[in-house]
């Protein structure tokens, strides 16, 4: 079985890889880790470039687990594509950092985690990193 994780280049993206490798070890199931980021927008902070994919790439082999990357910049929404992973690998679990946002940017901006977490078919885990926000 599966494990997705929406990874991003932040402190929440980092709990959520935390997170999620210690439930992949935890369960011994192989680990999709889920990295997307608009496609009209040539620099975002969310996209991991190639630079840091080697880094993460070393970090995830320390770990023992199993795993793959997906790096999607396209038209769909952070949370479709996480989503259409987590059927796609037929997933047990999705993990995504959480992060404070205020009525007015959830309404004008909508909100990722509660689109994954209505619409996902697994169990979906929200993290915070420590300390916070």
């Amino acid at each position: 079985m599966t494990i997705v994780v929406g990874y991003i280049p932040t402190p929440q993206g980092e709990a959520a890889l935390e997170r999620a490798v210690l439930e992949a070890k935890a369960h011994g199931q192989d680990l999709v880790v889920v990295n997307t980021s608009p496609a009209d927008v040539l620099v975002h902070e969310r996209r991991v470039y190639d630079d840091q994919v080697e880094e993460l790439r070393a970090r995830l082999d320390a770990t023992g687990v199993t795993w793959t990357l997906h790096r999607d910049s396209g038209t769909r929404s952070a949370a479709e594509q996480l989503l259409a992973a987590a059927r796609s690998a037929d997933a047990d679990m999705i993990v995504i950092g959480l992060r404070r946002r205020s009525p007015t940017g959830k309404l004008i901006f909508g909100s990722t985690a509660q689109t994954v977490i209505l619409e996902a078919d697994c169990a979906v885990v929200g993290v915070k990193p420590l300390g916070g926000r």
